[in-house]
């Protein structure tokens, strides 16, 4: 059942990265952003009423519970300053890729930090998953996008960094709390933060760069987000679910965006990132093979 829920929450995120292109493209990024965490709130907001007035929410009077779940939303927020940047000016079959690395660092932290053990037909699944992030590296270097040179790369990077702490943080959280007390709390927090954050930026740099224009495509993101978060964390609580596994499937986002920055985006050296897509596509099929007959 987990990894039904992995695989949901994967094409989810899919169509969130597409609605988050489509919003930030000559947009401002942080009215994208704060819009984001507002309908994210919003569509959230039903479950926390209804668990706060009926007293459902474990940590709902405790100091600790409530500063476990700021330090999830600053994390969240951070991961998402950098990518949404990111997105605005990296083509999808670069950045998509690159986020989809995020399973690397996550099976590190999984392995020493959760003692999750993984069997060799799963090892085979991350080594593909390594290979891809090469041939991908190689890519983004021929389009201009290389280390050396773009930020945008960097800050992609960082928001994969980012990502990976939160996933390992999320397998902690939901040792103790609830899955829809976790997104609740954690939502309506992001949803404080960026707008303070933003009305600090705006107070103390007046200059903008792209002004900001209203999309039909931006409360799809927070949207499509929502319910990939809820099948996530549902999945994290389930007996037996490995983070590391649940993580690699959830890149699998990336078939979906790449598909679209293809038809939709006409973006270059296909072929080449075909075959990386391909290689990814096999790794998640090992992943989701060895967790179901390991």
């Amino acid at each position: 059942m987990w990894i039904a829920l992995a695989l949901v929450s994967a094409l989810c995120l899919g169509f969130y990265d597409i609605f988050k292109k489509l919003s930030v493209r000559g947009n401002d990024v942080l009215m994208v952003l704060m819009l984001n965490t507002v309908f994210g709130a919003l569509y959230m907001s039903p479950f926390l009423i209804a668990g706060v007035s009926e007293g459902n929410f474990g940590f709902g009077n405790t100091v600790v519970g409530h500063l476990q779940i700021l330090l999830k939303s600053v994390i969240v927020l951070g991961s998402w300053l950098l990518g949404y940047f990111a997105i605005k000016h990296l083509p999808l079959t670069v950045q998509g890729p690159i986020n989809a690395s995020r399973p690397v660092i996550v099976l590190v932290g999984a392995l020493v930090i959760f003692g999750e053990r993984l069997n060799w037909v799963q090892w085979i699944g991350i080594a593909l998953g390594f290979a891809s992030l090469f041939f991908i590296s190689r890519i983004g270097a021929k389009e201009g996008f290389s280390l050396k040179h773009s930020r945008w790369i960097w800050m992609s990077i960082g928001a994969t960094v980012l990502g990976a702490v939160s996933a390992l943080y999320d397998k902690y959280l939901l040792k103790s709390y609830h899955p829809i007390e976790v997104q609740a709390w954690y939502s309506l927090y992001q949803c404080f933060i960026m707008v303070a954050t933003i009305l600090l930026l705006r107070r103390m740099h007046k200059e903008r760069g792209d002004g900001f224009t209203w999309r039909w495509t931006i409360p799809c993101i927070a949207l499509f987000l929502t319910v990939a978060d809820l099948a996530y964390f549902y999945s994290l609580s389930l007996p037996g679910s490995m983070v590391a596994i649940i993580s690699m499937i959830r890149r699998g986002s990336v078939i979906v965006s790449f598909v679209y920055g293809v038809i939709a985006l006409h973006e270059k050296n296909i072929k080449p990132k075909l075959v990386d897509l391909g290689v990814l596509l096999l790794s998640l099929a090992l992943l989701v093979i060895g967790s179901t007959h390991g």
